[in-house]
């Protein structure tokens, strides 16, 4: 269509050199896409537009010439926020046409689309704003300069409105994920990471800072104690001194005893149920916006949760070994023997569990569940059990009852841990050659739980003074373990056991006995 169906409706201030508004050159222009097929209307919207800004931020325009060339320019660019678009171009629908494709093809509902026309009756007003997505109709011929700059000031606030609810919504979205991704934490390590991870993630931060700070202690004193359970971002670890204007921000905040947002940075504070004060330090190379900051507290509150669930989690597993602990060494000084024992079967079964490539949560309950392997002991009458010398058949026959009794005192109970000291009981004496007791078992028949406590227990056991042998010296008991590979034991674990002896005596040192 001719340039000389559309010029600007009169108005005085086109005329008038425009005031061009402060523009911050950091920030992110805004696109806006004209599409016309009349290149007189592409300069004097360029030319009216000219130090144009919203929200201290520029436009940029791209220039489309048919309805063709605007749909290959929006394919390849997501991310414009208005377009202007003349109806009768390659066609005399060609605009509205796009319009359907815009909203139906590409998908594309957050690009405000404004339609302009010289040609009016080829798209009647009424119809156009009824059947068409379009958020604003417009006949060229009232569209002065002042009204061309309200219309995308207006189209501009309306993208941005609609920008920040799909933010918040995609924010909240993740922040659902985070929460189950924190439900699934087994330890507090883990539950750190995480938190890095998520923050990270929640904001498209990379290399930022990121501490996670507990603040331990009465709550009511006003001396903070940190303890940095995760930290990320420019040359930070757990052992180093957190910056001194974080600490002074965290102290801040802590005296407060409510969240705080900065430009650049956000300091989350949040308790728990149990009067726990918890902090998280976010800081950004650029500003937060408000969307930033309301995600975050949203995450803040999760993590609170989160964290009590975990310390409380961790409150009853450590209650578990310590109770394993209790019975498994109540049992060996039965037997003359130290409580060291036990502690020391315990982290050699974890570690040939890890090694052996069971998962963490797997290796962590052979490691709460093997303490209990002799708990049968307890009906085994002392002078059998403490006998100096060589049991007779006899006492060998009630000597090993102590399996099964082991089996049928653990095995009744619901919870898991128990459960899986009650296999470990019955099974820790098979071997793999078949020849072992209660049931004889052969080979992988055996559960690794059992296979890998029978390894720990006899590898202790030999290297161990007991009130019927002297220790053995490490060479002696390594070769043993070497000549019983694939007969008493399996034969994965005791390669395992070998090819890292060291890793196993590091163990041994840090249990010693203490003897009476």
């Amino acid at each position: 269509m001719s340039h000389s169906d559309f010029l600007f409706g009169h108005d005085n201030s086109a005329t008038q050199p425009a005031e061009p508004e402060p523009v911050a050159s950091f920030q992110q222009p805004w696109k806006v896409l004209v599409i016309d097929d009349d290149e007189s209307i592409h300069q004097i919207t360029t030319l009216v537009l000219r130090g144009f800004s919203f929200e201290n931020r520029p436009i940029e325009l791209l220039h489309a010439f048919s309805g063709r060339e605007a749909y290959a320019m929006l394919q390849q660019q997501t991310d414009i926020a208005v377009a202007i678009v003349d109806v009768v171009m390659e066609t005399n629908h060609a605009g509205l046409d796009l319009v359907k494709s815009i909203r139906a093809d590409l998908k594309q509902h957050q690009i405000r689309l404004i339609l302009r026309t010289g040609q009016p009756g080829e798209a009647p007003e009424e119809s156009v704003i009824r059947d068409y997505d379009i958020n604003d109709y417009k006949n060229k011929t009232e569209v002065t300069a002042i009204k061309l700059k309200t219309l995308l000031y207006s189209a501009l606030r309306s993208y941005r409105d609609i920008c920040i609810i799909d933010s918040n919504k995609k924010g909240l979205e993740k922040i659902i994920a985070s929460t189950v991704s924190f439900l699934e934490c087994e330890s507090l390590t883990e539950f750190a990471s995480n938190i890095l991870a998520q923050a990270a993630h929640l904001l498209g931060l990379e290399h930022q800072q990121i501490y996670c700070c507990a603040a331990t202690g009465d709550p009511k004193q006003h001396q903070l104690s940190l303890d940095i359970i995760a930290a990320t971002g420019h040359d930070t670890s757990l052992e180093k001194v957190l910056p001194l204007d974080v600490v002074e921000k965290l102290t801040k905040v802590h005296q407060l005893k409510q969240s705080y947002q900065g430009e650049d940075y956000f300091v989350g504070f949040f308790t728990t149920s149990r009067g726990l004060e918890n902090l998280l330090y976010v800081s950004k190379d650029s500003k937060f916006d408000q969307v930033d900051h309301h995600l975050l507290s949203y995450f803040a509150s999760n993590i609170a949760v989160a964290y009590e669930n975990i310390r409380l989690r961790e409150l009853i597993k450590e209650s578990q070994r310590e109770l394993s602990y209790i019975l498994g060494e109540a049992v060996e000084k039965r037997s003359k023997e130290t409580g060291s024992h036990v502690k020391r079967v315990a982290n050699f079964s974890f570690l040939l569990a890890q090694q052996y490539g069971l998962s963490a949560y797997d290796a962590e309950k052979i490691k709460l569940a093997s303490p209990l392997h002799d708990v049968g002991k307890i009906a085994i009458p002392d002078h059998i059990l403490n006998k100096p010398g060589k049991h007779d058949p006899e006492e060998w026959d009630i000597m090993r009852q102590h399996a099964e009794i082991g089996y049928q005192i653990l095995q009744k109970s619901q919870n898991e841990i128990l459960q899986q000291g009650a296999v470990i009981a019955y099974e820790h004496h098979e071997r793999w050659d078949g020849n072992g007791y209660p049931r004889g078992l052969k080979g992988e028949d055996i559960h690794i739980a059992g296979r890998i406590t029978a390894l720990a227990d006899v590898f202790d056991a030999l290297a161990s003074e007991r009130c019927y042998k002297p220790a053995w010296p490490m060479p002696k008991v390594l070769q043993y373990l070497a000549d019983e590979k694939g007969k008493q034991f399996d034969p994965m674990l005791v390669d395992i056991l070998l090819s890292q002896v060291d890793a196993f005596l590091a163990i041994r040192d840090a249990f010693p006995d203490q003897m009476d």
